[in-house]
């Protein structure tokens, strides 16, 4: 009876928490940054993380990639043509 009691409380109704964070983009922008800051203070986690997104999330991934290689190509030009 107990172990059916905590289980019912365990199990949480997320459909709101979710539902708001698709109606508001600064919710989830928040909600982000909070997750992130969790994962950067767990070396494990941010590996986890980064599999994570490689294997379940192609375009984030994919966009990652894309703002690194911008990055790195702007770092590579003389400081007249936009580099640092």
């Amino acid at each position: 009876m107990k172990t059916e009691e905590l289980q019912e409380q365990n199990n949480l109704d997320l459909e709101p928490f979710y539902q708001a964070l698709e109606d508001d983009p600064k919710i989830l922008e928040e909600a982000l940054e909070i997750l992130l800051e969790m994962v950067n203070s767990e070396p494990k986690s941010i590996k986890k993380l980064a599999l994570l997104i490689k294997q379940d999330s192609r375009n984030l991934y994919n966009e990652i990639v894309q703002v690194y290689k911008s990055t790195q190509d702007k770092g590579n030009l003389p400081s007249c043509c936009g580099g640092h």
